[in-house]
């Protein structure tokens, strides 16, 4: 039987390290000519499959795919498009399956998280049921960390790390003007339903009394009075507050403070802004001078600061998918099981897609602490491994070099177009 080619996408919000888990793709993949031919990817993602525009990475040096591990954002392009069920949108499956007969592509990774793993189950049915099977492989990826049975996925820790020292720095720097100047900054970070990143802030407190003082979890309801005499007391006691809000916290009748009344590709309420309305309730209510940030596409793109282990992991859940692959596995994603917290052990092993899809993994009641502000000894415990190392990238005049890849197009076999 000769070697089939691949298809390797990107969905969803980026991290930065989403490329080195395409390294860890291509690289292995390479290593095996005589079962994958090539790797496709897909311009801006499964919209690049969709509309039968895709790049031959083949035409990409050693170098320029080695240099995709300290490169952040998506080097082919992502995307936000949610393919619906097979039976409510039947055609969509019909032309990937299309296009990838025409590529003769046997294999397909998706690099995304919860909505992406249920493309990539729903694309391995249907591919069955229109006689051209294709090996699926869903790999993980989220700076949200909320993908099931993984202990932690790829993107989740080097945007713990950007937020655990950010939050350290500030509010080293509001202690210090305090006296005179703000008392309440707040840093807004992301997380729709999980807290995982806002818990990730807490990791900047080792003492009592350090900041951050109040963290602001989705899976704990928001009570207003109960905030601002928390604020009130921090702001008494130490002189200032520093606090951490999730871009998904939310009232107890599931409200979001953020919520904005728009929606967004995936059919998600549309948040950001959350910063701010903390901040008006506090200068209203407190009166208190304030200052806030919002992490925003900061936090995910920090690629400087990126966790030596969350580099690792994400390189090697790419490797594995093919690895996975090749041994005959279909619908199946690389999960990190953890061994041991002290020292910190992991290896990969795989898990079904249909135990994945549309799951989410929320930050459990016993990683927060009981007056809902802070985050258990339990969670520390758990996170402090996964922002821990360095792995800086290379520098040129003092910024951080990145790769540079030719993007050469793969030619067209179908006569016809396909609109998304």
């Amino acid at each position: 039987m000769s070697a089939m080619n691949a298809f390797y996408a990107q969905s969803g919000g980026v991290t930065a390290v989403i490329n080195a888990t395409a390294c860890g793709v291509i690289e292995t993949a390479r290593k095996h000519p005589n079962q994958i031919a090539n790797v496709y990817a897909g311009r801006n993602g499964i919209i690049g499959a969709l509309t039968e525009n895709m790049i031959d990475t083949s035409k990409e040096s050693a170098s320029a795919i080695a240099a995709l591990m300290h490169t952040p954002g998506g080097a082919f392009g992502s995307a936000r498009y949610k393919l619906k069920g097979i039976e409510e949108n039947r055609a969509e499956y019909e032309r990937l399956i299309e296009v990838f007969k025409a590529h003769d592509i046997g294999y397909f990774f998706y690099n995304g998280g919860n909505d992406s793993m249920d493309t990539a189950h729903k694309v391995s049915q249907i591919s069955r049921k229109l006689g051209f099977p294709v090996t699926c492989l869903g790999v993980p990826k989220t700076v949200d960390n909320d993908l099931p049975i993984t202990d932690c996925c790829p993107g989740f820790g080097s945007v713990a790390k950007y937020v655990a020292v950010s939050t350290q720095e500030a509010a080293m720097d509001v202690a210090s003007m305090a006296e005179t100047s703000t008392k309440v900054f707040i840093l807004e970070v992301m997380g729709r339903h999980a807290g995982w990143i806002a818990a990730a802030g807490g990791l900047a407190g080792k003492e009592p009394g350090d900041a951050p003082h109040i963290i602001l979890f989705p899976e704990i309801p928001f009570r207003k009075r109960d905030f601002l005499k928390r604020v009130r007391q921090c702001v008494n006691d130490y002189g200032y507050c520093v606090i951490v809000v999730s871009e998904g916290a939310q009232y107890a009748n599931g409200k979001f403070l953020a919520d904005q009344g728009t929606r967004d590709a995936f059919g998600h309420a549309q948040l950001g802004g959350v910063a701010p309305v903390v901040a008006s309730m506090v200068r209203d209510s407190l009166g208190y001078k304030y200052h806030y940030a919002i992490a925003d596409y900061l936090q995910r793109s920090a690629r400087h600061i990126a966790s030596d282990t969350d580099v690792k992991q994400a390189y090697a859940v790419g490797k594995a998918a093919v690895q996975y692959a090749l041994q005959g596995k279909t619908a199946v994603m690389p999960v990190i099981k953890r061994i041991s917290d002290k020292p910190y052990r992991w290896k990969i092993e795989s898990a079904p897609l249909g135990r994945i899809a549309n799951k989410e993994k929320m930050l459990p009641r016993r990683y927060i602490t009981k007056d809902g502000f802070g985050i258990t000894e339990a969670c520390r415990r758990y996170l402090e491994p996964l922002i821990k190392g360095e792995n800086y990238p290379p520098y040129i005049n003092g910024l951080p070099k990145t790769a540079r890849l030719k993007l050469k197009s793969v030619k067209p076999l179908l006569g016809t177009k396909f609109v998304v």
